[in-house]
């Protein structure tokens, strides 16, 4: 049995730029994948077929769960695939704004087409991973990057600077279709920098025209909000759909200080983590 770290991401910036006719929505994000991370076990069996095991999660029924069915889009490629076990340990919040369950669903892939030397280029992986979720491909190619489109066409950052992440979600989850719902307005791209050397350039990119709706179905969100501001964070946003919000710092020192400062509601979760460069998009568990 293999085991593999699955990381969440923030958005340090999402313009919602208009509404496809489809009902998907044309974006522009700069994405980076942080320190939090679900652990996956993932064995190859003698049987046929996924089994998914996660504990303290109600899973759904009929293979709905994105790591399952990642692991059989895979499988689906092969004309005598094995049985797969997969345990997923789940560390990321759900439907928190963190891309997890698209991150569980990258990292299966990529962890069974090397474990099954699966002969699919890059390209081919990331049209399957489209077929899970927008930001699937985010997350299989792992690098800092602009996402474009519906969040599939990316751009990789060639410089971030060294940051950190204070994670503060007020116990609510959100659907993120129910968010976009609430969209009235729409934004224009920013300019898509590729290189940023100071935490105080990322901080003057921060925008999320999903924070206002977010809000209006979870006055909770704001009521964090304040609280990381009333501690002292000056650069403060929600991530996705929310409802996690992210106040960025410069070290691992600061981020720590401003977490011991917040004064937390009943039922919040909080959470430190550090942001990722140059990390490769399959992460085995440390030993």
């Amino acid at each position: 049995m293999a085991i593999y770290r699955a990381a969440a991401k923030v958005n340090l910036c999402l313009h919602v730029l208009s509404r496809q006719a489809d009902g998907y929505h044309q974006l522009c994000m700069l994405m980076q994948r942080i320190g939090l991370y679900d652990l996956i076990e993932i064995e190859l069996t003698a049987g046929s077929g996924v089994e998914l095991e996660c504990a303290g999660v109600v899973l759904p029924p009929g293979g709905c769960n994105l790591a399952e069915r990642a692991a059989r889009l895979l499988l689906d490629q092969l004309s005598d695939p094995p049985g797969v076990r997969i345990v997923l340990h789940k560390r990321i919040p759900v439907a928190a704004g963190l891309g997890g369950g698209s991150s569980d669903a990258a990292t299966v892939l990529l962890a069974l087409r090397q474990q099954l030397n699966v002969p699919l280029a890059q390209e081919q992986l990331m049209a399957l991973g489209l077929r899970l979720g927008a930001d699937v491909p985010f997350f299989l190619q792992g690098q800092p990057a602009w996402a474009l489109g519906i969040g599939e066409r990316l751009q990789p950052l060639r410089g971030l600077p060294n940051c950190w992440y204070v994670l503060l979600n007020p116990g609510v989850a959100l659907s993120t279709a129910q968010v976009y719902g609430q969209v009235r307005h729409y934004s224009t791209a920013p300019m898509r920098r590729l290189h940023f050397t100071r935490t105080a350039e990322l901080a003057g990119l921060l925008h999320n025209d999903l924070q206002l709706p977010a809000q209006g179905l979870a006055p909770a969100i704001e009521q964090a909000a304040a609280a990381l501001h009333a501690a002292g964070a000056e650069a403060v946003l929600l991530s996705g759909s929310g409802a996690t919000l992210f106040a960025l710092c410069d070290s691992e020192v600061a981020a720590r200080q401003l977490a011991a400062r917040l004064a937390l509601a009943p039922g919040w979760w909080l959470a430190v983590a550090e942001g990722l460069v140059d990390v490769p998009a399959l992460l085995p568990a440390p030993a």
